[in-house]
This record gives C-alpha cells, sequence and structure tokens, in this order.
C-alpha cells in the first residue's frame, strides 16, 4: 500500500475509535475504542517518525464526531505582487492566516489572520478555492483541514513584528522566497495569483 493509503486507513481507525469513545456508555467498549484509538497513533507514529506521544497530542485529543478542521489564507496583493509573511518558528513564508476560531466566520477570520500576521486591515473580495489540504500539502495530517483561500483588499495598516510572524513582503510570481510548504505551497500561490488576474475565474473546490 502506497503511504497515503495507509495514512487513510489510520485516520478512519482514529475517527472510528474518537465516535465510539462519544457514542459509548459500556465501559468494556470504551475500553475497546481507547485501545484503537492507541494503535492508531503507534501506527502513524511509526509512519511518520514522530515519537507516539507527539502523534497523541496532536491526534487523540479531541472528542466527539471527527469533522475537518478549518485553515483561512488571505491572498493580498500590491502592483501584480503577491503578500508574504516570514514565519518566526521555521524562517519561510506563507500566506497570512490559520485555523478559524471559535465565533469567528470564514470571513472575519480571514480579515483577523492578516491582522495579526502582517498588520493590514483587509477586506474580503472574493473566494479562490476550498481545498483538502491533504490533497496539495505535505506532510499528511492525521486528521482532515480543508484550506480556504480569499482575495482580499488592503484598506490599511502596515508590518507589525509580532509572535507569529518577523516580516512581511510582496514577491512576484518568478521571485518567491522559501515557502513553508506544509501550509503553502508553489501550486497554491500560482493558483492566487491567476485568481487575481480573472475576475470570473470560478471558485476551485475538491
Amino acid at each position: 500500500m502506497e503511504t497515503n493509503v495507509w495514512v487513510e486507513r489510520i485516520v478512519e481507525l482514529q475517527a472510528l475509535a474518537q465516535a465510539g469513545l462519544f457514542y459509548s456508555k459500556d465501559i468494556y467498549d470504551i475500553e475497546r475504542f481507547e485501545r484503537i484509538r492507541e494503535i492508531s497513533a503507534e501506527m502513524m507514529g511509526g509512519l511518520s517518525g514522530l515519537p507516539t506521544e507527539t502523534v497523541k497530542d496532536l491526534f487523540c485529543n479531541e472528542k466527539g464526531y471527527q469533522t475537518p478542521k478549518m485553515d483561512t489564507r488571505a491572498a493580498i496583493f500590491q502592483d501584480g505582487k503577491i503578500l508574504l509573511v516570514r514565519e518566526k518558528d521555521s524562517g519561510a513564508w506563507s500566506l497570512p492566516g490559520g485555523w478559524v476560531d471559535v465565533n469567528e466566520s470564514v470571513k472575519s477570520n480571514t480579515v483577523k489572520e492578516a491582522r495579526e500576521e502582517a498588520g493590514l486591515e483587509v477586506k474580503p473580495v472574493r473566494l479562490i478555492a476550498v481545498q483538502d489540504r491533504n490533497r496539495h500539502n505535505l506532510p499528511q495530517y492525521a486528521y482532515g483541514v480543508c484550506k480556504i483561500f480569499v482575495l482580499c483588499e488592503v484598506l490599511a495598516g502596515s508590518f507589525v513584528n509580532n509572535v507569529e510572524t518577523s516580516a512581511s513582503g510582496y514577491f512576484s510570481r518568478d521571485e518567491l522566497p522559501e515557502l513553508a510548504t506544509a501550509k503553502v505551497n508553489e501550486e497554491q500561490i500560482f493558483m492566487c495569483f491567476d485568481a487575481h488576474s480573472d475576475e470570473k475565474r470560478q471558485v476551485l473546490f475538491d
């Protein structure tokens, strides 16, 4: 089996175990589902090379029926160039964005992330794409993520050093810096360029 197929099977086991823990009342069934969840974490650790405890922290800390997380990314352009921010932890560059927080919509979260990571007040104007992260970005995650790319216009502001990013800059299509590819890759950046240059371009979705 290819690696991505194994990941799919492990993720499915984890989701089944999580649902079983949520709905089961019988103590013996709960013990069985806890063990299935533990095995799925051990398998993912063996496949990824990460310590099992690290995988458990990422993989086994949620309750209830498992659904994908949402991640928004703001595509902001100036003079034909796209805005990227440099992440403090890796030194690589990404579109401003992050997990959709509780009590935030896709639109409001996009605005919030642009403000926090780029120091900009933006107006979301058009949806570019909704993607299944594991079909586009590596490494594959042990849970589902919907990545939502939103074209935005700048209203005001300028970059301010913050806890997540150390710099921002506008880059042309053929002069991209090193990207934080787990969050955004070259294909996705080019997709944003294409959407910016074509107002009638249809929204892409997986």
